[in-house]
């Protein structure tokens, strides 16, 4: 008779380390819509404007040796941004996406027990890199849905190890005037890293705000990444920048891949930068429609977060037949993909991206629809 298998036990496979199985994966939100006919994806910040003409020719032209690693130090890109931007290439590090970049900077700065600083309502990714290092996160408060310099201050302990603060934040498109910014950092201790993602920075046009380049330039303290993923169209690239002081710079390019960024990422990269008419063009789109879409959001009687970034925040009342979720529901029953931001703690909000003329129209007219079918306009 054959005996039945034994029970399999925990030490019977390898374990992950103690911690990471609490990690909720990052949602990224619905593709595609579910109902039928023309659908208009709104959930992702991507610019509809797309790639510049001369990052697609870039793209294409890298084809020509693949087989060829790409360079290790990403000289070429570094010394564009730094020409752009009036910075030392040496104190430019690059990375797949500016996720990497937050990600190796909790591993280089994080140990076990370690705290890190993010804001109430701040990007789901530093919740990840501080958990994935091993360190502990620690929620700053916000008010009217921006960053609040005091509660986060009030949050600093002596397990404080770094800050993160996206400015314009993700996914409610406020921010903190640079004054604000340089009060935060001389409030935190010398041993803090202070982490500004300014992946949205291109879209602010407020005569207060920085994207922290000068406090990073200055500082010994002070990190700014940047993304090449929104109003530069190439998100699919995976392609980010960080600029800071020398010894950061030399402590992620000890931990960094060596060829952590590939060849045609670069090119596009380096190619896109040059292309300021494309740029300003993307720029124009969205101060043109985000006032619009904002009040005609807001016409509908529905509460919009100000915005500075190229999306929105609309809210719900909870009340049946108009909530955020039927919303959804509906919306993408009707060709239109925005993004649900349960996982942000704000489950009665919807993001949407500024999309193409048409897109945009078609959102509205969609939510308009909803709301009279729920008994609202």
């Amino acid at each position: 008779m054959s005996k039945s298998p034994a029970p399999e036990r925990p030490t019977d496979r390898p374990t992950p380390r103690a911690g990471i199985l609490n990690i909720a994966a990052y949602d990224a939100g619905r593709v595609v819509a579910t109902g039928g006919g023309r659908s208009f994806k709104l959930a992702a910040n991507e610019t509809p404007l797309g790639p510049s003409p001369a990052a697609i020719a870039a793209f294409r032209e890298s084809a020509e040796g693949l087989e060829i690693y790409p360079d290790a130090f990403a000289t070429v890109l570094r010394e564009a941004i730094g020409a752009a931007h009036g910075l030392l290439p040496s104190r430019i590090v690059c990375g797949a996406g500016s996720d990497e970049l937050l990600a190796l900077l909790a591993r280089a700065y994080l140990a076990p027990g370690d705290e890190a600083i993010h804001t109430e309502y701040g990007f789901l990714i530093y919740s990840i890199a501080i958990r994935a290092a091993g360190g502990v996160p620690v929620v700053g408060p916000e008010k009217d849905h921006t960053a609040y310099v005091d509660g986060i201050l009030d949050r600093v302990s002596e397990r404080t190890r770094i800050v993160f603060l996206a400015n314009p934040n993700n996914p409610t498109g406020t921010y903190l005037p640079f004054s604000e910014i340089r009060r935060l950092h001389a409030g935190l201790p010398r041993r803090v890293l202070l982490v500004l993602d300014a992946a949205y920075a291109e879209y602010v046009r407020r005569n207060d705000y920085e994207s922290g380049v000068s406090l990073a330039a200055e500082a010994e303290n002070v990190v700014m990444t940047r993304t090449f993923s929104k109003i530069h169209g190439l998100a699919s690239l995976r392609i980010g920048w960080l600029y800071g002081p020398e010894a950061v710079v030399d402590v992620l390019n000890r931990i960094r891949g060596p060829f952590n960024v590939s060849t045609p990422a670069l090119r596009a990269a380096t190619a896109a930068l040059a292309d300021r008419a494309h740029v300003e063009a993307s720029v124009a789109h969205n101060e043109e429609w985000l006032p619009r879409v904002t009040k005609a959001v807001e016409a509908m009687g529905l509460e919009v977060t100000p915005s500075v970034g190229n999306f929105v925040l609309i809210h719900f009342p909870k009340m049946r037949g108009r909530t955020a979720a039927e919303a959804e529901a509906y919306l993408l029953d009707h060709g239109i993909v925005l993004r649900t931001v349960g996982g942000y703690g704000l489950p009665d909000a919807l993001r949407m991206t500024i999309g193409s003329a048409e897109a945009n129209e078609a959102a509205i007219a969609a939510l308009k629809a909803f709301l009279h079918q729920a008994g609202g306009v």
